[in-house]
């Protein structure tokens, strides 16, 4: 019991950061463009309750954690906004879309850096109380993980399939016949994808980026 509540606290705290800001960030671009939705529905707030979805924050991440899972996923309630209110739907839309998985390139970034700094300040201190190192561990795992789940976080959500962030990205990018049959894909979304994580071929598309951008990433230590 004890080692599942380390593992939850190691990745749960980086998982919800990594979607908090992920969904923040599409409503802030949003709000900068035009479309104040999110932001009258107190939606930019940094507080973690207001984005939080029991399916997706809570027991998807939960389960993948008990069940061992050698990758962690989950999403925030989405942040609304009305693409008819930006002063250009069109192409303003390819901005509030790269605006999420962006963040989480950010956050791994900074993630990386923080782990650099943690793994440089245990071995300057090692000589110090077991409690202190022990801290400074957990704070590096927690470190190690966010660059993993932004990552995935970021690779998953660019992929080209609506209602992903790529998706969308592609509407805004196509020529509006082409956009205009892509977009009609958006309510088999979700479908698509399930078949595509059951038949794991969700995982041969997404390793590739993933592997480039991690050791990308490491190369910066």
């Amino acid at each position: 019991m004890e080692e599942i509540i380390r593992q939850i606290a190691i990745w749960a705290v980086p998982l919800l950061a990594a979607v908090v800001f992920h969904e923040i960030a599409h409503g802030w671009v949003a709000n900068r463009l035009g479309d104040p939705t999110a932001a009258r529905l107190g939606r930019l707030s940094l507080n973690p309750l207001v984005h939080i979805d029991l399916f997706g924050s809570v027991l998807i991440p939960l389960t993948l954690i008990l069940s061992h899972s050698p990758f962690m996923f989950g999403y925030a309630k989405p942040v609304p906004v009305n693409f008819n209110n930006l002063r250009h739907p069109k192409r303003d839309m390819i901005w509030v879309a790269l605006a999420g998985p962006v963040m989480n390139l950010i956050l791994a970034f900074v993630s990386v850096m923080v782990w650099k700094a943690l793994a440089t300040l245990m071995a300057a201190e090692g000589q110090a109380p077991g409690t202190v190192v022990q801290l400074l561990r957990s704070l590096a795992l927690m470190a190690q993980a966010s660059i993993l789940i932004n990552i995935a976080l970021a690779v998953f959500n660019a992929l080209p399939l609506p209602p992903l962030d790529g998706g969308r990205v592609m509407v805004g990018l196509l020529p509006r016949p082409l956009s205009a049959r892509l977009a009609r894909v958006e309510p088999f979304g979700f479908i698509i994808l399930l078949v595509l994580l059951m038949t794991r071929t969700l995982d041969l598309i997404i390793d590739q980026p993933m592997e480039f951008l991690l050791k990308f990433y490491l190369s910066l230590v």
